[in-house]
């Protein structure tokens, strides 16, 4: 799966995600999201950074630049760090494209 840079993407209705003790747990509503060796999903301070931003009306050309000024990283590192987490929830359906 190829994603694109210009695509928008948003959380799915099947899972809730909620901040406990500064990380992202993320919990499938029902049977099919994700793995179903794994029950629940947490995200580390990159996930969590890359999470807040996907609202739904932020390309992912728009949240990689965006964490790129706010981190002071270059943005080739962001990029592969924001496609790879986007493409394995794309996968699991948790991140659905708008």
């Amino acid at each position: 799966m190829i994603l694109s840079r210009d695509a928008v993407y948003t959380v799915s209705e099947d899972v809730v995600a909620r901040e406990i003790e500064g990380e992202i747990i993320i919990v499938p509503l029902m049977a099919g999201i994700g793995d179903l060796e794994d029950e629940l999903y947490t995200l580390n301070e990159t996930g969590k950074a890359i999470w807040n931003k996907l609202d739904g009306r932020r390309s992912l050309n728009d949240v990689i630049a965006e964490l790129a000024a706010e981190y002071q990283a270059p943005s080739g590192e962001i990029e592969r760090d924001v496609l790879g987490l986007v493409q394995e929830l794309v996968q699991r359906r948790i991140l659905l494209a708008v």
